[in-house]
């Protein structure tokens, strides 16, 4: 990580795999597991995401996300008891697409 210290490598979690089908008006999931560190993202056309707690919603001037890429998001609990994220919300950026999301533990 930014501060040398080793990341394990997370297994996907049982039970733990969704779908949201995002639109031009911003879609939540959640909650996740609080055993959850991380989320794997991945969207069928570009989106906008945003992390926070029950009522966080997107916008496009949130963090863009492009289509056919697969990444992992932490969730935070970190070293530094910066809390954990519970939700994802996410905002098309131009089509209706999917946006599927794994935990991982």
């Amino acid at each position: 990580d930014a501060n040398g210290h080793m990341i394990p490598l997370l297994r996907l979690k049982s039970g733990a795999a969704y779908s949201l089908a995002v639109s031009a008006t911003s879609g939540r999931i959640g909650p996740f597991s609080t055993k959850a560190r991380v989320i794997g993202v991945y969207a069928t056309g570009p989106v906008f995401l945003r992390l926070g707690d029950g009522g966080v919603a997107a916008t496009t001037t949130d963090h863009f996300f492009p289509e056919g890429m697969s990444c992992d998001l932490a969730l935070g609990g970190d070293l530094l008891d910066r809390g954990q994220y519970g939700y994802l919300a996410a905002v098309r950026a131009d089509v209706d697409c999917t946006l599927y999301i794994s935990e991982k533990e």
